[in-house]
């Protein structure tokens, strides 16, 4: 039997559940008496969860100033702590959770992407090198944009009640709709990240391009910078044959490269002068646009995979050493 207190607070009257055997109800029941027990439990503590709010803003604020710095003054550092942060914090709670599906594409993308990656950062680079790595990288690109998109899809579905024609339940439309987006959004983010690293170690193995300071090849208006192949060929010759396209200052790549090195590779320049890459007219084709919008969306969502967990950690440890709860 449940032992039932009536407790009226401002009007309206508030039942707390003492002593309830939540074994013989069913998951909402069990659900509103938890609820009930933690507002009883809370209540009287304004002050103590207003000053919990300061600390997550205050930290929040510090924490953002701080890591601007930190990547403004040393990026290489900012992007490969980041890196392996959104390669390693999933994973934890992937085995604490029991998430196996996950862990088993995290496992398979990640044994391909060391093989690509090791690949990548050997010299002398072989010449199939870099058309292998914006290759497996645009692929995921692709995918990880497609699995977004129907999540997406599936989470407005479900708040329009579209699921109820397909005979779905609410919570399970909106459970695959957030696991698509969040399968979609997390791959498309780690991608990007490999993707660059990957694109700086060849081209500064090709040396047609250098990070900081002038660059350790003289490029010729036959060879594309980003893979070191040669642009044109003849029929006896072995190569790449391919659409070109010319960057606005004057320099010549094939297609697929300066798409790969703009798109995948994160860069907006142009991969021998650092000319700033017009991005809309590259991809003069409205199809092709929301490609580049989805790449800025997934810079953006870089912090919340990252550094949020962290952040939110620290917030956690300070409310523990203040007492508060």
């Amino acid at each position: 039997m449940a032992a039932v207190l009536e407790v009226e607070v401002g009007g309206p009257v508030e039942r707390e559940v003492e002593e309830v055997d939540l074994s013989h109800l069913s998951p909402e029941e069990r659900w509103r008496v938890e609820h009930v027990r933690m507002h009883a439990k809370h209540r009287g503590h304004e002050a103590m969860h207003a000053e919990m709010v300061l600390i997550l803003i205050a930290t929040l604020v510090v924490a953002q100033l701080l890591l601007v710095q930190w990547k403004q003054r040393h990026p290489r550092s900012y992007n490969m702590v980041t890196l392996f942060q959104m390669w390693v914090v999933p994973l934890y709670f992937t085995i604490k959770l029991n998430w196996w599906r996950f862990l088993v594409i995290w496992v398979f993308f990640s044994a391909v992407t060391a093989f690509v990656t090791f690949r990548a950062t050997r010299k002398p680079l072989v010449q199939t090198t870099p058309r292998l790595v914006y290759k497996w990288f645009l692929l995921i690109y692709k995918i990880s944009y497609a699995t977004g998109i129907v999540g997406y899809m599936a989470v407005m579905f479900t708040l329009f009640g579209l699921n109820l024609l397909f005979r779905i339940k609410p919570e399970d439309a909106m459970d695959f709709g957030i696991s698509l987006l969040f399968y979609g959004l997390y791959y498309g983010v780690l991608e990007r990240d490999f993707a660059e690293m990957c694109a700086d170690y060849m081209a500064s193995t090709i040396g047609f391009y250098s990070a900081s300071g002038m660059p350790t090849k003289h490029l010729s208006d036959s060879v594309c910078a980003v893979c070191g192949q040669q642009i044109f060929v003849d029929v006896n010759e072995e190569g790449i044959i391919e659409n070109t396209y010319r960057l606005s200052c004057n320099h010549v790549f094939h297609e697929f490269c300066i798409r790969g090195w703009c798109i995948v590779g994160k860069k907006q320049t142009c991969p021998y002068c650092k000319e700033k890459v017009d991005l809309k007219r590259m991809f003069s084709n409205p199809w092709e646009r929301p490609h580049v919008m989805y790449g800025q969306l997934l810079d953006w969502l870089r912090y919340l995979v990252a550094w949020q967990p962290v952040i939110i950690g620290l917030v956690q440890g300070i409310n523990y050493i203040l007492g508060l709860e």
